[in-house]
């Protein structure tokens, strides 16, 4: 065993190869064995990381080199049996990892060929336990049939502050889609990073993010840990416009209105934001609390039929209580109130991603009030991708 140049622990195998037999040892020796053939000039493989090294980066390349010959097969695997990618050099002679190891992971490399007969060597290594672990979490749900204005929302348990870090988790990030469209992603905070096409998703999309962060070093001791991959498919295109100065809400399906209602906003004071959101979540019954707004004891209203708009607690939701303003004042204290048989109808036609745009209100959306990626132009989105140009989704294959 030898040290690199960067100090990494490097196996040197030298083979001398025969007509009937090979004899291996570590270190460069000359080996043994005879034979009716002969002797040919030993063969060396050469390991990095060499076996029994310990706290192996896991962004450091797995490498394998012959002196002589071509390399046969070569496999970097965990005690699982999860294989790493790698990919050989043109002229057959090094062998090198393309993808990062798994933090505190034992692994197994094994190669073959070199000279003019069967070289096999081995070196087994294990990868460092990371000081702070980068884990994620990622919306919408796996399998979910969602609406054409729901972003990508990759969640992270620790900050990624620098630049650098940023440019790292979108290089991992991998998007593909059945009908390829242009997007890019968005840095929400230090923990949130979330992706959006530059125009509605097409109705029928079928789409694939892999986020690999297995192995990827963010900076200050922060690694990845485990690749996460999500899949959804993409509804109809819902679509539904709520005017408070008309007191209306038009509702469309792929184009066509299916469905007006009466509606009531808020009140002067409590006026509604006006601005593109999208349906967030959706609950039959729950208790509308002000305490939750920062005014506790101002109303505690259970209420039926309820689709969120923004994190701050606007809803689209049942108010028989105010059916006689629907269609004629803005009396809610925020909320988009609804006759329950509308109420009804339109919690059961909506998606989550399904888009509602308020106008004629004079308090406007803030950005960041709930997954609200069409609060900003393209221009304005793409600003805040940390390497600052749009992606176009792979084919999904």
């Amino acid at each position: 065993m030898r040290r690199s140049r960067t100090g990494t622990a490097v196996a040197v195998v030298t083979c001398a190869v025969v007509a009937t037999a090979a004899g291996c040892s570590s270190g460069g020796g000359d080996g043994g064995g005879s034979g009716g053939g002969g002797k040919a000039a030993p063969a060396k493989l050469t390991l990095s990381p060499a076996t029994g090294t310990q706290r192996v980066a896991p962004d450091q390349p797995v490498t394998v080199k012959a002196d002589q010959g071509r390399l046969g097969a070569v496999t970097l695997a965990d005690a699982k049996g999860r294989k790493v990618e790698g990919r050989l050099a043109a002229d057959g002679r090094s062998w090198r990892s393309t993808r990062p190891l798994r933090p505190a992971t034992a692994y197994t490399l094994t190669a073959q060929g070199g000279g003019d007969g069967p070289v096999t060597a081995k070196s087994s290594f294990t990868t460092l336990t990371p000081r702070k672990k980068l884990e994620s979490g990622m919306s919408p749900l796996e399998g979910e049939k969602v609406g054409v204005g729901m972003p990508v929302q990759l969640l992270l348990t620790q900050p990624v502050p620098t630049k650098a870090g940023k440019q790292a988790v979108e290089r991992a990030l991998d998007v593909r889609m059945s009908k390829p469209v242009e997007g890019a992603w968005y840095w929400i905070s230090d923990k949130e990073v979330d992706f959006r096409p530059r125009d509605y998703w097409p109705s029928g999309q079928k789409v694939q993010v892999t986020a690999r962060l297995a192995g990827l070093n963010v900076g200050d001791g922060v690694w990845g840990v485990k690749d996460r991959t999500l899949g959804f498919t993409v509804g109809p295109k819902h679509v539904t416009t709520i005017d408070a100065q008309s007191h209306r809400a038009t509702v469309k399906d792929g184009g066509g209105t299916v469905r007006t209602m009466k509606v009531s906003l808020g009140k002067p004071g409590d006026d509604s934001y006006s601005g593109v959101m999208i349906a967030q979540e959706k609950n039959r019954a729950m208790v509308m609390d002000s305490a939750t707004t920062g005014d506790p004891g101002a109303y505690r209203t259970p209420t039926k039929w309820n689709v969120r708009m923004t994190y701050s607690g606007t809803f689209v939701h049942s108010a028989p209580w105010s059916t006689g303003a629907q269609g004629n004042a803005n009396v809610s204290h925020g909320c988009v109130n609804a006759a329950p048989g509308d109420a009804k109808w339109f919690y059961d036609f909506t998606n989550r991603g399904d888009i509602i745009e308020v106008t004629g209100t004079t308090r406007r959306l803030r950005f960041g009030n709930g997954p609200t990626p069409w609060a900003k132009s393209w221009d304005a989105w793409l600003k805040g991708s940390a390497l600052g140009a749009p992606v176009t989704g792979k084919p999904l294959t």
